[in-house]
């Protein structure tokens, strides 16, 4: 699988996450890939923990804390990004 195949294939499976979890399985939701999950309200600080738990179990990583920081969580772009750099 090339790298590009990868990032989309990991930018779907976190975008199904937030849409199952924090939009009600609203598949219709528009969630924009550079879109900020804490300032649109798609996510609160509860639910960043969360997305934080499901990052490390579902691709074994692990994200410690001085990466908690919007540039690596608030949107599916930064996400991804950091996630293929944990990787």
């Amino acid at each position: 699988m090339s790298i590009a195949e990868s990032k989309d294939t990991l930018h779907n499976q976190l975008r199904s996450f937030v849409i199952q979890n924090y939009l009600f399985g609203n598949e219709d939701a528009m969630v924009k890939p550079e879109e900020s999950f804490m300032e649109n309200g798609i996510i609160d600080s509860l639910g960043i923990l969360e997305l934080i738990e499901f990052c490390e179990d579902s691709y074994n990583i692990t994200i410690e804390d001085n990466e908690l920081v919007p540039e690596n969580l608030d949107s599916l772009n930064n996400l991804t990004a950091f996630i293929l750099k944990k990787e």
